[in-house]
């Protein structure tokens, strides 16, 4: 008796434990998000649990093969691999999971398999695990577009375009083929960001994108490389995906305005740069190299046009590269000299005064040309130092003439438009000159055309500043930039220089000589001193005095020379 009431203690104890068991793993999967599928091999039934109803409302299982059903709940790709999952019974695989999107085109599910095998290594029982992980996909998607694709322009972003651009490579190698790269760059683009705002200029780098786009296949790859930059990779570049084809078609889009959602109209030209795999360069980024190297060369060459890669484009930038590197070290060593050209009255070739001319000889030893280090100097900012170093050397060398030699002379100094556009400008020069205790009547600042372009009015407020303090002002190259015979009136300056193209012209080309005939008498009417400059031959001399030009400089009468040799003619006039 005890016995049997100790066997129905134990079993109601049991049975006690499995329901609480029940309840708990009931009250898990009420509570759960994901829906379960159970499986018993033993038993060929199948039962749902939890959420079942919210992702396959209308799936009802009750055996192992009604499990096929599900199989078309996906999308048709993802079918095959929830079939797998769904019949695992592989005794060496207790586990597997995949990720699918259900047929509705958006939501995404992880589905789990756990078996569970018998002693004798038989599939006894199966849970399947259905998990909603739409919002960790959605995450997942922007991540792997954000890592491939520029979110402004939809287009592939740099980093991808230069791993798109090697597979290119490595197949041009392999089937000793061409790969093409252009470089494409919107021309002013900075000044639609400041003249019409960012929004603007956002909207015209996604509709130039959107359309470039279009051009993307399995051949064509195109990239948003950079602000107003894009850069496109074709294999095997022919018929409507050869460069040509495709700088045609761009011309003919930019040939019209692009029309804003403001409703605005806004064109656009653009510079192109092309190199070739592998006759520009060997690799990826090499290649990338070249093409934008020669769309800077045609930016460089007025805009709106497409440049070919040549070697001798390559070298030019190599060595201006070089060159700014060395000038860099030239600045803060201060490694540059001065020469001076001597300029002449014509009437009776008295002295004038001089114009100061830097030299640089770099550490090779080789003399490079300012025409070519001052326009570097310009780009990179190196010349507003120069420039300083420029006028205080030259007054300083200027001062100790005045102080040794007695003679009426004007030291002319030439004055980049980055160097005069500097807020402290003014100040500068009027302490160099009251430093060194010269007559600001006897210095004379040189100005070109460039100055004026971008504000009239604040640059004629700096020279009548000038001007009343006693500084000559020259308006040099006239005739060679954007001249306007309108504003010499407004213009508080005393001098005026004709380019040397005039004068290496004027006796050869009845142009070019009724122009300079022109200027002269015009500029004597108004008042200004007339100089000549690169005056190299007697005729051209005897013509100028003809014309009444009033000042002559060239190698006529003197060539740019060392502080030693001045101080010689110095000697011999004072």
């Amino acid at each position: 008796m005890d016995e049997l009431r100790y066997q129905t203690t134990l079993l109601s104890t049991k049975s006690q434990q499995l329901t609480n068991e029940g309840k708990m793993l009931r009250l898990i999967c009420d509570t759960s998000s994901s829906a379960f599928l159970y499986v018993n091999f033993e038993r060929n039934c199948v039962e749902v649990l939890a959420n079942w109803n919210e992702f396959f409302p209308e799936i009802e299982i009750k055996e192992i093969k009604d499990m096929n059903r599900l199989c078309l709940e996906v999308e048709g790709q993802y079918a095959p691999v929830l079939r797998k999952l769904l019949f695992l019974e592989d005794s060496n695989d207790d586990s597997g999971s995949g990720i699918m999107r259900l047929k509705d085109g958006k939501t995404w599910v992880e589905c789990e398999v756990s078996i569970i095998y018998d002693e004798e290594k038989n599939p006894s029982e199966k849970v399947i695990r259905f998990k909603n992980v739409s919002k960790f996909q959605s995450q997942n998607d922007e991540l792997t577009y954000m890592a491939y694709y520029d979110v402004l322009t939809g287009l592939y972003n740099r980093n991808y375009f230069v791993r798109l651009l090697a597979d290119f490579v490595r197949r041009a190698e392999e089937e000793n083929s061409v790969v093409a790269v252009m470089f494409v760059d919107i021309d002013d683009f900075r000044k639609i960001n400041d003249g019409l705002g960012i929004i603007v200029g956002d909207e015209i780098v996604q509709q130039f994108g959107q359309f470039l786009g279009d051009f993307n296949n399995e051949n064509v790859v195109v990239s948003h490389f950079n602000a107003d930059i894009y850069c496109i990779a074709i294999y095997d570049p022919c018929g409507s995906r050869s460069v040509e084809y495709i700088y045609q078609a761009i011309r003919e889009k930019i040939r019209h305005p692009f029309l804003l959602s403001t409703r605005q109209e806004v064109g656009i030209s653009v510079s192109v740069g092309v190199a070739e795999y592998p006759e520009a360069a060997k690799t990826t980024l090499e290649l990338i190299n070249c093409a934008e190297i020669v769309m800077f060369k045609a930016k460089g060459s007025g805009k709106n046009s497409i440049q070919y890669f040549d070697a001798p484009i390559l070298n030019d930038f190599l060595q201006n590269v070089s060159i700014e590197n060395k000038l860099k070290e030239a600045v803060f060593n201060r490694n540059f000299t001065m020469n001076f050209q001597p300029q002449y009255y014509v009437t009776d070739k008295k002295l004038r005064g001089v114009e100061a001319l830097i030299r640089w000889r770099d550490t090779d030893g080789r003399m490079i040309s300012p025409a070519v280090f001052i326009p570097i100097a310009e780009k990179n900012g190196a010349i507003v130092p120069i420039g300083t170093w420029v006028i205080e050397e030259s007054i300083k060398t200027f001062a100790q003439w005045k102080r040794k030699y007695p003679v009426d002379m004007i030291l002319s100094l030439n004055i980049s438009a980055i160097q005069y556009k500097q807020s402290e400008f003014i100040t500068n020069i009027i302490h160099i000159i009251e430093k060194y205790d010269v007559d600001p009547e006897e210095i004379e600042l040189e100005i070109t055309e460039s100055i004026l372009i971008d504000s009239f009015k604040e640059v004629t407020e700096k020279l009548c500043i000038l001007r009343d303090y006693g500084i000559r002002i020259s308006l040099d190259d006239f005739g060679t930039g954007y001249s306007s015979l309108s504003y010499l009136k407004r213009l508080p300056i005393d001098t005026l220089k004709i380019d040397k193209s005039f004068v290496d012209a004027m006796l050869t080309d009845d142009n070019a000589r009724i122009i300079t005939d022109s200027i002269i008498y015009m500029v004597k009417k108004l008042g200004f001193e007339t100089i000549a400059e690169g005056v190299e031959t007697e005729e051209q001399f005897e013509y100028l005095k003809s014309i009444e030009c009033d000042c002559i400089q060239g190698f006529l009468l003197g060539k740019p020379l060392p502080e030693d040799d001045i101080e010689k003619i110095l000697e011999k006039v004072s």
